[in-house]
């Protein structure tokens, strides 16, 4: 608490009594001055308490003292003595809860340090012996509190003072000069120091009381004496004070008496423990502005617990405190700028305001509160609902959920018109909630159990709404707000009456479940006949803003946690006859408990059949707070008791048709089950399996993504359309709750493994209702190392399930883009290996409906003929052979269907079989001179040549030739180095093969550098040196004047006059020196005939006249060539 360095002026005018109407009309006992102990002396034997001290007490804690002054006459100084000093704090619970986050033993182990808390501290400094010169005046008590020394700080010695009243501290000041919300360590070692050694406290009246008691002489050597210890500090308003005294018509003698700030409240003070408004203002926007950083949110969250805390010890400074929140919250200036950016806020923010709309439903909803509170609570809210920013309660999207105090529809009703309601804010709830009153004669009976009158009890009780058949208490209202008053309850410290009206909210549950079953039960044949239902709850109670499954089981599960029986006794009421009526019972069964009770309530509200509401936060939060709720139900240790819950609610869930979420009439928009059913089914696995297999196949299903079933078609499940909304809003959370649906599945496969009957159900749910590629291939993934564990022998079922998933997989994505095909087909094989040699064959002989044909032959056929497949399968010759065969088959059939892609593979394939091996390559030669680029043939003609087939790369490159054009720029293209080696076979088998070859350059090239390097090296050796069988040719190098050089010759002299003419259009300064090295090597390409060095200055001469106005390049030219 950031402790004020002054105190406040005092409210209170006190003076001698006659002296005005203002003065106190108290008569002052005369006598001697007031010391001592204001505590009689204990004593080892306990004896009766005094009624002064009764009665003292009940007026300090109660009555401000200035209503004591008026109301009695004459106060005698002892009963002063003891209201006073039973006016202090006497317990130590509200002094912790000011001067840290949290209370008692919960902040042990919380934090880091716990002792560096303020209340750890302060005691740790009370224990020590820190706290000196301890004096209570009147209602104001003061001491020093040394802080000892440390490595880094000097010793600190504080003055302390603290003001307080009707037993609460109302005013704090410290020498420290800390600056925080709560009391700092040394107000706290004070303040624990009052309470627990009260009798070391020297006690002493007002000082008023004292003053009166002096004469003249006696109060001036008193103010004397006092200036001249204080005279630097109080001097100067010493002499202030004086001078308007001695004034007559100065404002201080306008009125009576004089205040006194150790007198005690005046009649008009509000009753509080000190809170400094300000510093909690301060920290709230430090935090809002640090964005959720350094720990902020969790500050924040601990402030709403603070706030909780206060409502708890049922502290005004709850209400107080969180207003102070709201404005800080309110005002936080990031709220317009994402509402002018379009954007949406943080979740960690949204969540806090969440947070802040359900203190405000618990804090309108207090039992007690007075109407002018309320009203005035009514007022803020409207103000603050109508700011523009005000974040919505969904999130970015209007709500279109019924008004709070309107139960939802419970039979196959149409529901309201979404368009017609208005956008609801984080503070509608609590605005709604304004209208909700606490005097219904049949709720005040839930909440004070009195006995009921014996004509409540006749037989037609069984029919009444207000009582199910064992004559216990229902209350039918909407179950968000009936639980809203529960936590209201709680929050205010009133626990007995929230458990009751808690249990009478279940039992309702029970009661509605128990009717739904038996409509449905009715009606099934018509309602399933008919093929069309609607959401039965619009509104979720999982993932509701109020949480009222949450409060429920936090509810009864708290009530667990103590006393079994301590918490049944406060639970009866009477039921029977009129013999019996006053005879008490219990609202649980025999063999039931509260824990059965809390397990019962969390699996009816995750198992309702609900709508997914709009908006991403808003589906985050539904599976958010289903994954909370199951975080606590997995904490309850499961017994025989509560097994059989498990059973009987899932039994209803799965009979209860359109009202669960595992009926067999499902809504396309309802909020899958898969993570709850995942819950259920390890549950009841060990206790029931069968019940365990239902549950967990029938929540398989996600409408949203399968098509509408026909309304006439029984044979397939039950996946309705709507005939109440035709909205189908964006499911946001859709790749969430397709990893939930996954995780299940895998959960099943697990379990089932070793039964054949159950792994093949188990596949078809999978094969039927999973619908992502990506989540079927990690089930079979799954599938695949549950069934190969090493410490056991591979499970050849499972292993086909696996297959059969992959295979799946393959299906779905052949005609789709997938980053992860190439590693799906190779684990495919991989399990196919596992399988066994007929999985492998009857992949290869179903190919063309899983894979693409360079799939088929670059991995499968690959693969499949791999001698670790060989040794992995142990396959004797004839086996290999077949398999061999399979895969060659496979790869012809490919490069039919592929050869661009695939007859390389297939000739790799069949380079162990001449039949085969011919085959692919006449494919080849019948692709090749329509479908096959040059690059893929200049591939193949490579190969060829690698494998000694010398004559058909010949032919294959003269087949690429044809289809590549290089024009005058491109020297750097990728298939120069492919025509340099087709030259070179076509030189290495013979004149006739060049002669042939070199039309097809000559047409097919016109890059000047490549025709020169091709007739370079054409000159450097005789065609066919190294003919084939590595026969030498001894004949003579080829003529450049005659065929087929001639024409090379000529073509390349015509691609460097093309060139040059082509680079001197666009040629820049900078690149003057390299085309003067071009010309260098066109001129030794000029020279090479036998008339070339005429044709060359032929051409110089020419390109100087051409080009003349390029005048710095022709002087160039003209140094190097003339």
């Amino acid at each position: 608490m950031a402790e004020r360095v002054q105190q406040p002026p005092a409210k209170r005018l006190c003076c001698r009594p006659g002296h005005g109407a203002a003065c106190r009309p108290g008569q002052r006992a005369g006598g001697a001055p007031c010391a001592g102990s204001g505590t009689t002396t204990t004593t080892t034997t306990r004896s009766p308490e005094s009624l002064l001290d009764i009665a003292a007490r009940r007026v300090a804690e109660k009555w401000p003292f200035q209503r004591v002054e008026e109301r009695f006459e004459r106060i005698p100084e002892p009963v002063q003595r003891r209201i006073v000093y039973w006016s202090f704090p006497r317990s130590e619970r509200e002094i912790c809860m000011y001067s840290s986050f949290k209370t008692g033993a919960e902040e042990v182990g919380d934090s880091g340090d716990e002792t560096r808390l303020p209340f750890r501290r302060g005691v740790a400094l009370l224990e020590s012996g820190c706290v000196d010169n301890v004096l209570q005046v009147g209602f104001h008590l003061s001491g020093t509190v040394r802080e000892p020394a440390t490595s880094s700080e000097p010793e600190l010695l504080c003055c302390v003072s603290v003001s307080f009243d009707r037993c609460k501290i109302t005013a704090v000041t410290c020498g420290c000069g800390n600056k925080d919300i709560f009391y700092c360590a040394h107000v706290v070692a004070l303040s624990l120091y009052r309470v627990r050694k009260p009798e070391q406290v020297k006690l002493r009246l007002p000082i008023s009381e004292t003053l009166f008691q002096m004469n003249r002489d006696q109060l001036q050597k008193f103010v004397q004496y006092l200036i001249t210890v204080h005279h630097t500090e109080v001097l100067p308003t010493a002499q202030k004070l004086a001078d308007e005294i001695l004034s007559q018509n100065s404002e201080i003698n306008q009125v009576h008496g004089a205040p006194d700030p150790t007198a005690g409240a005046s009649v008009d003070d509000e009753n509080c423990w000190h809170l400094d408004e300000e510093q909690v203002q301060e920290q709230v926007k430090l935090f809002l502005s640090q964005g959720g950083y350094h720990g902020s949110g969790k500050q924040l969250n601990l402030l709403f617990c603070k706030v909780r805390e206060m409502l708890k010890m049922r502290d005004s400074n709850g209400a107080r405190m969180l207003t102070l929140i709201t404005e800080q919250f309110m005002g936080d200036p990031r709220l317009a700028l994402w509402r002018q950016q379009g954007t949406a806020m943080t979740d960690k923010y949204r969540q806090l305001w969440d947070e802040l709309g359900a203190l405000w439903m618990c804090i309108v909803l207090n039992p007690h509160c007075k109407a002018e509170q309320k009203s005035s609570w009514l007022q803020q809210l409207h103000r603050w609902n109508s700011v523009d920013v005000c974040p919505l309660e969904d999130g970015n999207h209007g709500n279109e959920l019924t008004n709070l105090t309107n139960s939802l529809p419970q039979g196959l009703r149409g529901n309201p018109d979404p368009l017609s309601r208005p956008h609801r804010t984080v503070f509608t709830r609590a605005i709604e909630a304004c209208d909700l009153h606490w005097q219904d004669s049949h709720l005040q009976q839930v909440l004070t159990r009195d006995l009921l009158t014996p004509c409540r009890y006749q037989d037609d009780h069984r029919d009444s709404s207000l009582f199910d058949a064992r004559g216990w208490p229902l209350w039918h209202e909407h179950v968000p707000t009936a639980c809203a008053r529960v936590d209201a309850l709680r929050s205010h410290g009133y626990p007995k009456e929230a458990l009751r009206l808690a249990v009478a909210i279940v039992n309702t549950l029970r009661r509605q479940q128990h009717k739904q079953i038996d409509f449905f039960r009715t009606h099934k044949k018509e309602l399933i006949h008919k093929g069309t239902t609607s959401v039965t709850n619009m509104e979720g109670w999982v993932g509701h803003p109020l949480d009222p499954i949450g409060t429920l089981f936090s509810t009864l599960m708290e009530t667990a946690r103590g006393s079994e029986e301590t918490a049944s006794a406060i639970l009866h009421f009477s039921a029977g006859s009129a013999k019996k009526a006053r005879r008490p019972q219990r609202f649980l069964e025999e063999g039931e408990s509260f824990v059965s009770l809390a397990v019962e309530t969390a699996l009816m509200g995750l198992g309702q059949q609900r709508a997914m509401p709009d908006g991403l936060y808003a589906q985050e939060k539904v599976c958010r707070n289903e994954e909370q709720l199951l975080a606590k139900l997995q904490e309850v240790q499961l017994d025989d008791r509560l097994i059989r819950v498990f059973c009987k609610q899932g039994e209803f869930l799965l009979e209860a048709g359109p009202y669960s979420g595992l009926g067999e009439l499902l809504h396309r928009e309802s909020v899958p089950m898969h993570t709850f059913a995942k819950y259920l089914f390890t549950s009841l696995l060990p206790h029931n399996a069968e019940l365990a297999y239902k549950i967990a196949l029938r929540a398989m299903r996600l409408s949203v993504l399968e098509s509408m079933a026909s309304c006439g078609d029984l044979s397939r499940p039950h996946h309705i359309v709507s005939v109440v909304s035709n909205r189908y809003p964006r499911w946001f959370t859709l790749s969430h709750i397709e990893s939930q649906q996954c995780e299940l599945a895998s959960t099943l496969l697990t379990a089932a493994k070793g039964d054949s009957c159950k792994l093949q159900t188990v596949l078809e749910s999978i094969q039927k209702n999973i619908h992502s590629s990506s989540h079927i291939f990690k089930l079979a993934q799954d599938a695949f190392k549950i069934a190969t564990l090493m410490d056991s022998l591979p499970d050849i079922i499972l292993l086909k399930v696996s297959l059969e998933l992959g295979l799946q997989v393959m299906r779905m994505t052949l005609s789709t883009l997938n980053w992860r095909r190439r590693e799906m087909v190779r684990w495919l094989v991989t399990c196919a290996t596992e399988v066994g040699l007929y999985a492998l064959d009857s992949i290869m002989q179903n190919w063309f409906t899983l894979f693409t044909p360079t799939e088929a032959t670059s991995i499968v056929a690959t693969t499949v003929m791999s001698n670790s497949v060989v040794i992995r399968l142990r396959l004797d010759c004839r086996q290999q052979e077949n398999l061999s065969n399979s895969a060659r088959t496979l790869a012809l059939q490919c490069a039919m269907k592929d050869p661009q892609n695939c007859a390389l593979s297939a000739l790799t394939l069949c380079e162990k079989d001449h039949v085969a091996f011919e085959t692919a390559y006449q494919i080849t030669l019948d692709a090749a001179a329509t479908g096959m680029s040059y690059t893929q043939l200049f591939t193949i003609a490579r190969y060829m040549e690698h494998r000694g087939y010398p004559m058909r790369a010949y032919k294959l490159a003269t087949l690429a030739m044809a289809h590549l054009n290089l024009s005058y720029n491109q020297d750097t293209h990728p298939a120069i180095n492919d025509v340099l080696w087709a030259c070179s076979l076509s030189h290495s088998l013979g004149k006739n093969e060049l002669a042939a070859v070199i039309p097809l350059v000559v047409k097919s090239v016109k890059c000047a550098t490549v025709l020169s390097d091709v007739l370079r090296r054409c000159t450097l050796a005789t065609p066919g040196l190294v003919a084939l069988h590595s026969r030498r040719n001894s004949g003579k190098l080829m003529s450049l004047d005659k065929a087929p050089l001639r024409q090379l010759l000529d073509a390349t002299i015509g691609a460097y006059i093309n060139t040059t003419h082509s680079r001197l259009t666009y040629i820049s300064p900078r690149h003057y020196s390299e085309f003067i090295e071009f010309l260098s090597k066109a001129r030794e390409t000029f020279l090479l005939a036998h008339d070339g060095h005429i044709q060359f200055t032929q051409f110089i001469d020419n390109l100087k006249q051409i080009y003349k106005g390029k005048k710095k390049l022709m002087m160039l030219v003209r140094e190097r060539f003339g």
